[in-house]
């Protein structure tokens, strides 16, 4: 059973009648809650069921900004301005005042010596990155090196198993019988008039 059913039950069982709110989201999206105050809860509405809003900073249509830093429960409902937002100290009370120039220019060069070190720590790690890649290389060739010298070794064990083919001009050649035909056998007028004139 989902969460919003088993909810919608317990309201049921103890007749309590809850009226949700909606507003709709500077994007068109309907989201419902008890009340858009800080703690209640604020569900995205569709056509079949209601879903817990994931976390993040919403903007509603009236122009309030609405902080969900836990899905579905509201954290924060301010005001969105040009400012900058407000921000919690660890002891918790909030910074209204505007920083004045001085304060902005040490700012500045703070973000400024943040953005070198993050850019010298994404080249180490492209560095790193370099290395690694080198060296993987390295070992693929050290292997295909071995791979080649096993196969030449494998070619040369087959090649020593085969007989060599020796020529030898030496050798004679069978000897082709010659067959005469009909020699003595029959002998025709030509072959007497021939023989007469050759005694």
């Amino acid at each position: 059973m989902k969460a919003n059913e088993m909810l919608n039950e317990i309201k049921t069982l103890l007749n309590i009648e809850v009226k949700l709110e909606e507003q709709k989201l500077e994007n068109g999206t309907v989201v419902s809650a008890e009340a858009f105050e800080k703690g209640k809860e604020i569900f995205i509405v569709t056509d079949d069921e209601k879903i817990a809003m994931p976390v993040g900073e919403y903007i509603l249509e009236d122009g309030r900004l609405v902080v969900v830093e836990e899905e579905g429960v509201i954290a924060d409902v301010r005001e969105v301005s040009d400012e900058v937002p407000a921000k919690e100290e660890e002891d918790g009370e909030e910074i209204t005042e505007d920083l004045g120039e001085e304060k902005k220019e040490m700012a500045d060069v703070a973000d400024w010596e943040g953005m070198e070190r993050r850019i010298q720590y994404l080249e180490d790690a492209i560095a790193d990155l370099k290395a690694d890649k080198v060296e993987a290389e390295k070992e693929e060739e050290v292997e295909m090196a071995e791979e080649v010298t096993e196969v030449k070794e494998e070619v040369k064990e087959e090649l020593s198993a085969v007989k060599p083919i020796k020529h030898n001009p030496e050798a004679k050649a069978p000897q082709k019988k010659q067959v005469q035909f009909g020699k003595g056998q029959f002998t025709t007028t030509l072959d007497r008039v021939l023989s007469k004139l050759n005694k």
